[in-house]
This record gives C-alpha cells, sequence and structure tokens, in this order.
C-alpha cells in the first residue's frame, strides 16, 4: 500500500475528475476511481439523449483512463438514491413556491455519502473529487473550505453543506490549480480531446434545463391543479393570469406573457394564493433574510453579538458584506450593509471570512425589507 494512502476518486468521465485521479495516482495515492450512476435520460420522458455526466460514454471515459494507467474502477448505481432524495427535493420545493438548489442537496446528502460508504468498504483512508476548492484545518481541529486558486472556477458554495467527518476524509486537488493548467495536464497525460471537452452547466436530470416541462411530466395532473392563478402587483392588484406558480423563480423576467408596457420581474411567489406577484427591478432589492438548515463548518456558530461577513445567495453572486446573528430556534438572521437582489427562498446562503466558507444554510421566504444605505448601516450597527 502507498505510504499516502488509498484514496476512492469520483470519476465522471469529465477533465477535471479526470485529472483529479491522473494527478494523485501520480503523486503517489493508491487509486480507486469510481463513477456514480445518478440518473438517466430514458426515465426523464423528456425524449431527449443522453448528455452531460451520466450516459455510456463518460462512464467508458473514465474507465478507459484508470485501465491505461493500472488502477481499479467500479460503477455505482445510485439512482435510487438520488431519485428518491433529490429529485423528490427539486419538485418539492418547486410546489413550496421556492427555487430549490439539487446541486448542493446531491452533494450533501447523495454523493458524498455515498463516496464515503463505498470508501469505508473497501479499505480507503480518503475520498477524492475534482471539485475547485480547497480544505483547510482550524487550530481547534474544524475541517473547513476555502476558495480554490482560481476564483471563476471555484465551487467552495454548493459545498456548503458537506459534515465535518466527510471534510476530514476529502481531497480537493484542483483547488491549488487554474483551470488552464488542468487543461494542460490533460494533454501532458495524453488526452487531447478530454482537454478540449466542453462542460456542461445543466442540471443532470433536466433536460435542455427545462424545468417547466420536467415538473409537468413527473407531477400528475400539475397543470390543471394551478392554473388560473393570478399575476398581482406590489399592491396586490391583479394584473393578468398566470400559468401557474411553480412554473416562475424569483427575478424571473422572460418568458411572464404578460404585458404591462415596462419590464416586470417576478418578485414573490406564494403558493397558498397561486400568486406570483410582479414589479420593477428595484423591487427585488431587500436588506435582510432568514437562513435555515445550516451547517457550520469553520466556527461551530455565530456569537450573539454578530459576526461580519461575505455572503453569496447565488453560485455566480460575488457576494456582499453583511452581518449575521443566531436565532432563538437555530436559524441565522441575514443584515446587509446595502440593499441586495433577488433573495430566493430556497436557494442556499453561504457565509465566507475571507475565502474560508465558515457555514452555510438555506434561505427562507420573508417579507423583503429594503432600507436606504445609511438606514442599513445605521440598523445593523
Amino acid at each position: 500500500m502507498s505510504s499516502k494512502g488509498k484514496v476512492l476518486v469520483a470519476m465522471s468521465g469529465g477533465i477535471d475528475s479526470t485529472v483529479t485521479a491522473l494527478m494523485l495516482n501520480e503523486q503517489g495515492y493508491e487509486v480507486i476511481g469510481i463513477t456514480m450512476k445518478t440518473w438517466d435520460y430514458a426515465s426523464s420522458g423528456g425524449g431527449h439523449k443522453e448528455t452531460g455526466c451520466c450516459n455510456v460514454d463518460s462512464f467508458n471515459d473514465a474507465r478507459m483512463a484508470a485501465v491505461q494507467h493500472g488502477f481499479p474502477h467500479y460503477i455505482l448505481d445510485i439512482r435510487e438514491e438520488f431519485g428518491g432524495f433529490v429529485i423528490e427535493n427539486f419538485v418539492e420545493e418547486y410546489l413550496a413556491g421556492r427555487t430549490p438548489n439539487p446541486c448542493v442537496m446531491c452533494n450533501t446528502h447523495i454523493k458524498w455519502s455515498a463516496l464515503l460508504k463505498r470508501a469505508n468498504a473497501l479499505g480507503c483512508d480518503y475520498i477524492a473529487t475534482g471539485h475547485y476548492g480547497k480544505i483547510g484545518k482550524t487550530e481547534e481541529g474544524r475541517y473547513y473550505l476555502t476558495k480554490g486558486v482560481d476564483e471563476t472556477k471555484d465551487q467552495s458554495y454548493v459545498l456548503w453543506g458537506l459534515s465535518q467527518e466527510l471534510l476530514s476524509r476529502t481531497l480537493l486537488p484542483l483547488g491549488d490549480y487554474r483551470k488552464t493548467e488542468i487543461r494542460k495536464m490533460a494533454l501532458d497525460f495524453g488526452y487531447p480531446e478530454l482537454a478540449k471537452k466542453s462542460e456542461s452547466y445543466e442540471i443532470c436530470f433536466v433536460p435542455d434545463n427545462d424545468y417547466r416541462g420536467f415538473l409537468k411530466r413527473h407531477v400528475d395532473g400539475l397543470e390543471e391543479k394551478v392554473e388560473g392563478g393570478w399575476f398581482i402587483d406590489q399592491e396586490g392588484k391583479k394584473l393578468g393570469k398566470h400559468k401557474g406558480y411553480p412554473f416562475y423563480t424569483i427575478g424571473q423576467r422572460k418568458g411572464l406573457e404578460i404585458a404591462l408596457g415596462k419590464p416586470a420581474y417576478v418578485t414573490a411567489i406564494d403558493p397558498d394564493t397561486n400568486t406570483v406577484t410582479l414589479g420593477e427591478e428595484k423591487d427585488l432589492e431587500a436588506f435582510e433574510m432568514t437562513v435555515a438548515k445550516m451547517n457550520w463548518i469553520k466556527y461551530a456558530g455565530v456569537e450573539a453579538e454578530g459576526r461580519d461577513v461575505i455572503a453569496k445567495i447565488r453560485y455566480r453572486d460575488k457576494g456582499a458584506l453583511c452581518k449575521i446573528f443566531p436565532t432563538d430556534d437555530g436559524k441565522v438572521k441575514v443584515r446587509f450593509y446595502e440593499n441586495v437582489k433577488g433573495i430566493a427562498p430556497g436557494q442556499s446562503a453561504v457565509f465566507y471570512e475571507g475565502d474560508d466558507v465558515i457555514g452555510g444554510g438555506i434561505i427562507q421566504r420573508d417579507m423583503p425589507v429594503q432600507l436606504n444605505k445609511a438606514e442599513v448601516l445605521v440598523e445593523v450597527k
């Protein structure tokens, strides 16, 4: 056995996970590759061909790399667990008027758990993935995520839900490299086609990113149950009929199919009344939110007097300065120093101290509160 230990590497067949496995193999780890089948398009009902990570070509690419470099490779079918949690959660969140983040749910509850279970069965010391991020350890012994060197590819936002046990066993070797360097490594390893391989940003189980079509196919009679709801304005005045509240998301402007003589944005969704509130772009702004289902990483929690952090409320969000406070029911109250736009219930809020992730959770539905900059600064202090 290698002195560096035995590592189970999640291999999708893409460039990042393949280079991760080959890099660790070259560094002297005893590598075992595993490809997880989470979904197949035959189950989607959309009539689309398989694309992305869950297709035979990707499986073959992963296996080929393992064979060529002399380490074992397995395929793990986790479609049942994936569908029973990630997809059910995806549907339930939209039906509750929220906007889910299935990649976070998958990483937190399915992929890492499946990896760790199989790693233990195979006697592996570590698990590894091709995510761009790094893992650190505090003097108190807590493991935490920190941003990868290539901030344009950083994926720490989608990994906030990992437990201390999972973080303590995880290797993220790509965190120290830029994507351009990874493409060069793929060339150096002898995989020119892989180096040029494009990346998919689709949700793996939603063909063509058509989540509305997916919902219609997976919830019997959904259109009939939710049709006839009303678009309303900020004062509650009816503006016209919509196609059903689950088919809209906070911040949406295109595809509303209603003419108001000016740009309109979805600012709120109420599943109880099947109403979708429309407003101007400024109506998307708010200065506070509540976050639940917290997973604390770098610290065990937040002090009663609060802590200044940077909060990201979506994957590509640059982040905004805010102060977070604990609540009596285990949630976190977030107050921004300036109004932020597009706070969407159901999405993840991830809190950073510099480049380090201190924790994250799920944004709750609150009544938006807007203040001007001066008022917000007074309120936070």
